[in-house]
């Protein structure tokens, strides 16, 4: 089945009243699925994530921008993130089925359709962008809604759809295709946003603008600033403070998480704030995490410790959170900021029953359960006391030679456990 997401951002973070009127027209589309509202009081903006067929998905997007064109006046507009519209920014993401080429198609059907029918300005972006200097949302976006206006008479940045002015309400949109993109806060235990800006600048990859030793910018042959390159790849960052939570935060963007996971950054932050005397107390995820992302910060830490990797998924996911205090302002719920789990996954009606009832189910009439949900299940009970005994082993000093072994074993176990549990519903 071919399944896209869409993180559209709304520039209106504090009346939640409003946030739903946006979210109920996008929920009107059958074949969608609302993943996640995530609205930010000092941002004054919402990360909204739905999922579904590319019809309905392109269907609601339109829906959501619409509805925000109607409720959303940028004249009166406020916040912390940079913004350039009541609809900022609209990408859609391949997730099952479906190619980045194929999203590119979407966000230019969706695109058309917003310059047309609404005369929203939009520009293309990401793996969508006609040019280089559209691929970086940054670019697109400075001078933000108040600067459009000069911004789109200049003929490098006549938009892509729509026509070459800002709506007079909703500003401008960008629209496009991306990698997942992974929206991750590291809180400071300082208010001093000048700290988390430092910081910011020296990890993003675009890095900061070089000086001479008396302090000054030093530009190429076309006045241009010259960069020094951060540390980070794929890491959009910038430093701010949230009066909601009485701390500075350095700000990411995650945009290939292969590239730079959550975990390295995280780590690199605290490298970074220490230089400067101050700590990361904590993180949060703005939006969702794929699961294979979390795994991964979990088995990076289970390493560290010197602990087998060859456990349950729950446990692995446990040590990320408590590794990067993705719990630090609020409770981190799986079942909430994993994608796959949102989705619906993770639980099957067989799988999801009681040992009692899943008894009951299978000594009945129906032909299912049957022996093929049996035999799954007992396999994945022999898996499971693979990885026990590999993991009663790792540990043990007199076998310390074998702990990698044995953590390549147990993790192995673990892995056809998990398999074969889906297995039980096949």
């Amino acid at each position: 089945m071919k399944i896209i997401e869409c993180v559209p951002n709304f520039s209106e973070g504090r009346d939640t009243a409003l946030i739903k009127e946006i979210t109920d027209a996008m929920e009107s589309v059958s074949g969608i699925t609302l993943l996640d509202v995530d609205p930010g009081a000092d941002t004054n903006r919402t990360v909204v994530t739905i999922v579904g067929s590319p019809e309905s998905v392109i269907e609601a997007a339109f829906l959501g921008i619409k509805k925000a064109l109607e409720l959303i006046d940028m004249r009166n507009h406020s916040g912390a993130h940079a913004r350039m519209g009541a609809t900022d920014v609209c990408p859609f993401v391949p997730i099952s089925e479906t190619s980045m080429d194929d999203c590119v198609e979407y966000s230019k059907q969706l695109a058309k359709r917003v310059g047309d029918e609404l005369n929203i300005p939009v520009f293309l972006y990401e793996f969508s962008a006609p040019t280089d200097d559209r691929i970086n949302l940054a670019n697109i976006r400075r001078g933000e809604f108040e600067g459009m206006a000069d911004k789109l008479q200049i003929p490098q940045w006549k938009p892509d759809y729509g026509p070459a002015k800002p709506h007079a309400t909703a500003g401008v949109t960008a629209i496009g295709a991306r990698n997942f993109l992974i929206a991750y806060n590291l809180n400071l235990n300082t208010k001093d946003k000048k700290i988390a800006t430092d910081i910011a600048l020296d990890i993003r990859e675009q890095g900061r603008n070089k000086r001479d030793k008396y302090g000054k910018f030093i530009r190429d042959e076309n006045g241009v600033p010259i960069k020094v390159p951060g540390i980070l790849k794929s890491c959009k960052a910038v430093g701010w403070y949230i009066e909601e939570y009485g701390l500075a935060q350095v700000s990411m963007n995650l945009t290939n998480f292969n590239e730079t996971p959550p975990h390295i950054a995280f780590e690199e932050t605290r490298n970074q704030a220490r230089k400067r005397g101050v700590r990361v107390s904590g993180s949060e995820l703005v939006g969702l995490i794929p699961l294979e992302s979390i795994i991964a910060a979990g088995k990076y830490y289970l390493t560290n410790q010197k602990r087998s990797t060859g456990i349950p998924v729950q446990d692995i996911i446990h040590i990320a959170v408590k590794s990067m205090g993705l719990d630090d302002l609020a409770p981190f719920d799986p079942n909430e900021k994993i994608i796959e789990y949102r989705i619906g996954k993770r639980f099957n009606t067989l799988v999801s029953m009681a040992l009692h009832d899943f008894s009951d189910e299978l000594s009945s009439d129906s032909p299912a359960p049957g022996g093929g949900s049996v035999a799954a299940l007992a396999g994945a009970l022999g898996a499971s006391l693979s990885s026990m005994v590999a993991n009663l082993t790792f540990g043990k000093k007199k076998w310390e030679p074998l702990f990698k072994q044995m953590s390549q074993l147990a993790e192995k176990s673990q892995q056809l456990k998990d398999e074969l549990i889906q297995l039980i519903d096949a």
